[in-house]
């Protein structure tokens, strides 16, 4: 039977160390549900797995895209799940000879990412539609939500008269297909089991491993990496206006010094993982262990191991 084991939370809480640990291990594949580390060449800023950490473990939808693409929730979803469903890896179990199927690891902090393949949310699969998105963006928000509450009051209802984003992707849905987004969404969960995973400590050691990651991520040439990115993109290319990202290409255009980048991207950094814990803390499904725990591998493997049944 096909098995699946989560491992989320926030940022910097060292999710894809303990998923290379757990699958070299079990013989797994890792799935990234990281929204950024789908685009190819967005790498030390995304903290995308290094090559050699990939060579040991195969990993999947990492670079399944170009930065000038669009990727949607429901095409990662569609990826995932079909990567799920083919998981035919086997190895021989602890006893007997009894061959038995690793389940796969999804490892990010996308939690819609996460959520789509966990509770099979049905998303409606309407693609970006360019024209439609510019006639709509030169309403301002308040009157694009207004019409929304024309075409679908359900869906109104669920968004922020801020939230822009949803609001344009509600109205494209329902001028696209004729019919409200929220007619068209909903669960569908799936059948196998699911181990949910998720990893947190302390906001104050927290931060501190922010930095510390910060602080690589400069050593490891992402200046570099957005100067090239900027040169062969543009710098409105809009993957080089998220976390790490931005901070970096203001340093660049000398409107900062790369210590205030530096220090931007910590703070812009805690903020985000502070969002990702409100929503994962929202899942009584995942269980948590403390990322700082010295032992933390084999608590977590005893877990995995009732899960996966080796006995």
């Amino acid at each position: 039977m096909t098995k699946l084991i989560v491992i989320c939370g926030a940022t910097a809480t060292g999710k894809s160390g303990l998923a290379l640990d757990l699958a070299m291990r079990l013989g797994s594949i890792i799935l990234s549900a990281d929204s950024r580390q789908v685009y190819r060449e967005f790498d030390i800023g995304t903290a995308k797995p290094t090559a050699s950490e990939q060579k040991l473990v195969p990993h999947y939808l990492i670079d399944i895209c170009n930065p000038t693409d669009i990727i949607t929730v429901a095409d990662y979803q569609q990826q995932a799940q079909a990567l799920i469903a083919s998981c035919s890896i086997t190895r021989q179990g602890d006893k007997g000879n009894a061959s038995l199927t690793p389940p796969g690891l999804l490892v990010g902090g996308t939690g819609l990412y996460i959520r789509s393949i966990t509770q099979g949310m049905k998303i409606p699969r309407v693609a970006a539609h360019k024209e439609l998105r510019s006639q709509l963006e030169s309403l301002d928000q308040r009157q694009l939500y207004a019409m929304l509450q024309q075409v679908d009051f359900i869906a109104a209802q669920k968004i922020h008269s801020n939230d822009s984003v949803r609001t344009l992707r509600a109205l494209e849905v329902f001028y696209v297909t004729g019919r409200p987004i929220s007619e068209q969404q909903g669960e569908n969960p799936p059948d196998y089991p699911i181990l949910q995973i998720g990893l947190d400590c302390d906001p104050a050691h927290l931060g501190d491993r922010i930095a510390q990651r910060t602080e690589k991520m400069i050593a490891d040439g992402l200046v570099a990496e957005v100067e090239y990115l900027c040169q062969k993109y543009g710098v409105d290319l809009p993957l080089l206006n998220t976390l790490g990202y931005q901070e970096i290409k203001q340093y660049l255009a000398g409107d900062i010094s790369l210590d205030k980048a530096k220090e931007l991207t910590v703070l812009h950094t805690r903020q985000f993982a502070k969002r990702q814990r409100t929503w994962f803390r929202a899942y009584p499904q995942i269980k948590w262990f403390d990322a700082e725990n010295p032992n933390l591998l084999e608590e977590v493997w005893h877990d995995v191991h009732k899960f996966i049944d080796f006995s």
